[in-house]
Formats: C-alpha cells, sequence, structure tokens
C-alpha cells in the first residue's frame, strides 16, 4: 500500500463544539440552554420528584435568543443537556448599506460587514436614526452556534 492511495478530508475549522454537557439539575434561571436545536435563555425551571423507581425530571421554559420564540423541554435530572457557547461582542458602527447589512469594527482595528440590522425593529430603528443624527454608536453582538445578532446599542457620544 503506497502513500498516494489515502485521501483525506481537509476541514478549516477547529473542531471546537457549539455547546458543552451540563446536568440538567444543575442548570438554573437566567443560564442558557440549547431546545430544540435553537439557543434559549433559560425564563422558568421547575422540578418534580416522580414515583418510587422514577427520575426527578426538569420542566424548562427557554426563549430563544435569536427569534425570541418561548420554547419548552422536559429532561431527567441526572441527564445532560446541551448549553450553548454564548459570547457577546461589542463593535463600533462605521456605515448602514442600503440592503441592511452594517459595516462594525471591533477592537483590533478589523472591519465586519456580514451582520444585518437587527430583526427587532425598536432596535434597528434606534441604530439608523443615532447614525443618521452622527452619533458614535457602539453595537453588542450576540453569538451562539453559529448565528450572530446584534441585540444592544451604546451611545458613546457624538464624533
Amino acid at each position: 500500500m503506497s502513500d498516494s492511495e489515502h485521501t483525506f478530508e481537509h476541514k478549516a475549522d477547529a473542531g471546537a463544539s457549539k455547546t458543552y454537557p451540563q446536568q440538567a439539575g444543575t442548570i438554573r434561571k437566567n443560564g442558557y440552554i440549547v431546545i430544540k436545536n435553537r439557543p434559549c435563555k433559560v425564563v422558568e425551571v421547575s422540578t418534580s420528584k416522580t414515583g418510587k423507581h422514577g427520575h426527578a425530571k426538569c420542566h424548562f421554559v427557554g426563549i430563544d435568543i435569536f427569534t425570541g420564540k418561548k420554547l419548552e423541554d422536559i429532561v431527567p435530572s441526572s441527564h445532560n443537556c446541551d448549553v450553548p457557547h454564548v459570547s457577546r461582542n461589542d463593535y463600533q458602527l462605521i456605515d448602514i448599506s442600503e440592503d441592511g447589512f452594517v459595516s462594525l469594527l471591533n477592537e483590533g482595528g478589523n472591519t465586519k460587514d456580514d451582520l444585518r440590522l437587527p430583526s427587532d425593529d425598536a432596535l434597528a430603528t434606534q441604530v439608523k436614526d443615532g447614525f443618521a443624527e452622527g452619533k458614535d454608536l457602539v453595537l453588542t453582538v450576540m453569538s451562539a452556534m453559529g448565528e450572530e445578532q446584534i441585540c444592544a446599542l451604546k451611545d458613546i457620544g457624538p464624533k
């Protein structure tokens, strides 16, 4: 067998997981959990003891951090649940294009041009109005499970 017969698939990602396991009984309100393959913020947790040989069950109510939809799940408290890696980054707003994409500047001086205006109309209007008035805006971008969305803005004064 020669080396030329071996073919390998090349992948560009570092293999980092989008989620990590955590025991259901340890997840609390205001934490994060994956329900139906969507990253959610936990708004309600209730634990119920079942019969003689049953497991205690955790009932989670979560709100999708990107769409705002309410999702529910019931998991035995001894089982593991997926918890998304959620990160927030601040970027300075440089420009808004006509098609709704924003141009952002990170701390290292690199630009990020692949994000749309937020789906939340009130926040999108605040961003547009602040930019039109010439304010210096810092946008907070939340990312989890390969998705990113603008979730907040801060006014740091006029340009």
